[in-house]
């Protein structure tokens, strides 16, 4: 009798302890318990980068992440909503341009996680420079007919859509028309082409796997109607870093060389993007490491 009646004032003990630490706890450290919700694109290098944020953030952090794949547009919103905690594919200063002017006061710039990105149009590297060199050439009639007057291109709500639409308006390409697609059906679409030796514009950007799979090059861009240089920035809701400190200061340290995410892209093309975001972790220590540095 007696030894049940010390275990019942350990349990109660035990549990009083609990309630009492819940108690005490910050809003944002009872935050830190919660699952944090990251959107994300079906695009081959958002789906890279977030697969490795998921990852540290689960095993380094010991966090819980839901993924969110929903258009980008959809994403913008329901971060500034406060549906999404944080969305890592916003390109700015200009593709995503018009998605941060309209809801940039309900959100927080966290960070780059890389730069020196770009948006443009590509076409096989056996079509003739002579012949396709600039998005301007594509005015030719013999050129567009070997393009079936067409512009193979990707989701409709991609910011590079939108810019591909207003080159076609910039270089009066009147007669072509602008396919939508998913990335995967833009890969297709130029593998067909490839092993059929025929001529094809794709809209793409880098980074992104086709460059170390295919020989392509891109077509110049004059009248830089695609944009410049791009960096890829971390969005986050409002409150995000007082709910969850850890993360945001690992989301602010969160780089990754381009070219080190275009081989991990290449891998997960044949694997799978799990798989290699894993490997890449377990490679590249003192990365992680860096990363890392001030959530201690």
């Amino acid at each position: 009798m007696l030894q049940k009646t010390m275990q019942t004032l350990r349990s109660v003990s035990t549990a009083l302890a609990i309630t009492l630490a819940m108690l005490a706890a910050t809003p944002a450290e009872a935050a830190e318990g919660k699952t944090l919700r990251i959107g994300w694109t079906a695009w081959s290098d958002a789906e890279a980068v977030t697969n490795i944020a998921k990852q540290v953030l689960e095993q380094r952090l010991g966090y819980k992440v839901e993924l969110v794949m929903t258009d980008i547009g959809l994403q913008y919103q329901g971060v500034a909503k406060g549906q999404l905690d944080l969305m890592l594919m916003s390109w700015l200063p200009t593709t995503h341009k018009a998605y941060w002017d309209k809801l940039s006061p309900e959100l927080v710039d966290v960070g780059v996680l890389y730069d020196n990105a770009k948006l443009g149009w590509a076409v096989p590297a056996y079509v003739p420079e002579s012949e396709l060199n600039s998005i301007a050439d594509m005015k030719k009639p013999e050129v567009q007919k070997k393009l079936k007057s067409q512009v193979q291109g990707i989701d409709p709500g991609a910011g590079l859509m939108k810019a591909s639409s207003g080159a076609l308006k910039d270089y009066g390409l009147d007669g072509y028309q602008l396919l939508t697609g998913s990335d995967a059906a833009m890969v297709i679409a130029l593998d067909r082409a490839i092993k059929r030796n025929e001529w094809i514009v794709v809209t793409t950007w880098t980074p992104h796997w086709m460059f170390s799979k295919y020989k392509l090059r891109y077509l110049q861009d004059p009248s830089q109607a695609l944009g410049g240089a791009e960096a890829i920035h971390a969005l986050s809701r409002k409150g995000f870093e007082q709910d969850f400190p850890k993360a945001a200061a690992f989301i602010k340290n969160f780089k990754i060389p381009l070219a080190d995410l275009e081989s991990v892209m290449l891998k997960a093309k044949d694997t799978s993007y799990e798989k290699e975001a894993a490997a890449y972790i377990q490679s590249h220590p003192e990365m992680v490491e860096k990363w890392l540095k001030d959530t201690k």
